[in-house]
């Protein structure tokens, strides 16, 4: 496999902010809520930290998305992500949204049918006009940062990253975070980092890569393969919040920490509930974690029966007894 010549950094400037890390949480609707971030802030001080995907038109309009802004002073450097298809509303979005963001970022790449229908996400990359447009007006309507996620194209027969990313440069976007699959891949298949790489070749702005980045040894074998400035963390945290402190320190000084062991990795589950349950209340607390039981629980001895039983706790001391029970029998 083909690497690129390039060497690791302990920071990333964008747009004139200077980052003491190159890792960064990939935004994630329904997942990288304010909770979380602040749970994976308790194990790297220096990560960009991503907000969910927010509405531009549930900024207008003031509508249940509001929540999504939710944030504390400690997940600082922190990246608000806005989604749409109209210019002038993203541009007000935009605003409302500067004055708690580090970075604004705009999502051109998320797959969700749902998203897709309305022109959003993903869509953006088979109108480049309208893209460039956006981006724009964007960019002139705040005075920080604003960088553009995107993928690698609509799907295998029409992949134009590279197109993209020249036209996302000329239009003003201070970095782009690239997610090496196409839009009909959704999550599925494997990521392609040689595109990456094309990416980085083709521009001068930071490319921050994304895709299939569950541990340090990967992250640093696609960084090696791309040769982009930083790479982008999702799905790889759920169940293991500590997973880009690790990145970090392997990067940064080649030490590779071990995986939590199942004690330590349901004591930080424990952590994240409880921060759930204060902020949502108990009930909306434990419903919320629901989706995140089973990453904890991956691997243990009777998961399945664990994950059965946890999706229906109702209370805190439910879900303590079930950890307690799988520690017993590990």
């Amino acid at each position: 496999m083909q690497t690129q010549n390039f060497q690791i950094l302990r920071s990333l400037t964008i747009g004139g902010k200077r980052l003491d890390s190159c890792v960064v949480l990939a935004p994630m609707a329904g997942i990288t809520d304010t909770v979380l971030r602040q749970v994976v802030r308790m194990h790297s001080k220096n990560c960009l930290l991503m907000s969910e995907m927010v509405s531009s038109e549930a900024l207008k309009h003031n509508k249940k998305e509001q929540y999504i802004l939710d944030h504390v002073r400690q997940e600082f450097p922190l990246s608000f992500q806005i989604s749409g298809h109209k210019p002038d509303i993203l541009a007000e979005g935009a605003r409302k949204l500067e004055e708690m963001a580090t970075f604004i970022d705009i999502n051109m790449g998320c797959p969700a049918p749902k998203i897709i229908k309305n022109f959003d996400g993903a869509r953006l990359m088979t109108d480049l006009a309208l893209a460039s447009q956006i981006i724009t007006v964007v960019k002139q309507a705040v005075n920080i940062p604003v960088t553009v996620k995107c993928r690698l194209g609509w799907d295998h027969n029409s992949k134009n990253h590279v197109e993209f990313a020249k036209m996302a440069e000329e239009s003003g976007a201070d970095a782009l975070i690239v997610h090496a699959r196409t839009r009909s891949q959704m999550y599925s298949g494997r990521a392609d980092w040689q595109a990456i790489a094309e990416v980085k070749q083709a521009v001068n702005i930071p490319v921050i890569g994304n895709g299939d980045i569950n541990s340090p040894e990967k992250a640093l074998e696609y960084m090696q393969i791309s040769g982009c400035d930083a790479i982008a963390v999702g799905r790889g945290i759920l169940g293991d919040p500590g997973l880009i402190a690790r990145i970090e320190k392997y990067l940064f000084t080649g030490e590779l920490e071990p995986l939590p062991d199942i004690k330590t990795r349901l004591e930080i589950a424990m952590v994240h509930i409880q921060k759930e349950v204060d902020y949502r209340g108990e009930d909306g607390g434990i419903r919320y974690m629901r989706k995140f039981f089973a990453h904890y629980v991956r691997n243990v001895r009777n998961a399945c029966k664990h994950r059965f039983d946890l999706v229906r706790c109702s209370t805190l001391r439910e879900v303590k007894e079930i950890f307690d029970r799988i520690l017993d029998i590990q």
